[in-house]
């Protein structure tokens, strides 16, 4: 099977299974994403899904995160881990969408990157989610090691994952494709403990046929 017939069959696969992809951080406003992505490094959506109700409460606009004391937002995100860099640069965002970007999140891949704290993932998935922008690829850790798995990408360097699959995605598949693998992680292709008896996916997966 070549490799552009396989992409076709493994997005049509995903879209059978998770006909409605979406991001699985709650949020309102597009800061309140930009924030909560933050928070979900080396942290379970569902820990950062606990908190930012309270931490939204607290503050509930831009610029009262702008204007916050970083040691009063460390006590709201103390247990997503890492709490005093993800706090500092939730602030020091917010006063850059303020000061630099007339309170809004920019549309752009180097506005995003120049945000304390954004980095290509971040911005990749504020990119499709907010703006629709194609040929949004979301590397997290699910992508890269179910797409190692299919054989579509090959190493754990995000960059790299990231260039390899924008190569053969369709643009406009490319966000969709990504919340859908998250999806598909969590439910079937497990890390520990993958169901590869009942995974959509195995017609199509190198790792399965061992190829």
């Amino acid at each position: 099977m070549e490799q552009q017939e396989r992409v076709r069959g493994i997005i049509a696969a995903l879209k059978d299974a998770y006909p409605d992809p979406f991001c699985a951080l709650h949020y309102k406003k597009d800061y309140e994403l930009m924030i909560a992505v933050r928070l979900s490094a080396q942290c379970t959506d569902e820990r950062v899904n606990k908190i930012t109700p309270a931490l939204f409460a607290r503050f509930p606009t831009l610029d009262a995160f702008a204007d916050a004391d970083v040691s009063e937002v460390e006590e709201y995100v103390r247990s997503c881990g890492f709490y005093k860099h993800k706090a500092r640069d939730i602030v020091l965002a917010c006063q850059a969408l303020r000061e630099k970007f007339g309170g809004k999140v920019p549309g752009t891949m180097e506005e995003l990157l120049s945000l304390p704290g954004v980095g290509r993932k971040t911005a990749n998935l504020l990119l499709g989610d907010i703006y629709k922008v194609p040929g949004s690829v979301v590397c997290d850790t699910h992508c890269i090691r179910i797409t190692n798995l299919l054989g579509l990408a090959e190493g754990k360097d995000p960059a790299k994952v990231e260039t390899q699959l924008r190569a053969i995605l369709p643009p406009e598949e490319s966000s969709d494709f990504c919340h859908r693998l998250v999806l598909h992680g969590r439910a079937v292709c497990v890390a520990r403990r993958p169901q590869c008896e009942r995974c959509c996916l195995a017609p199509y997966c190198k790792s399965f046929s061992g190829e």
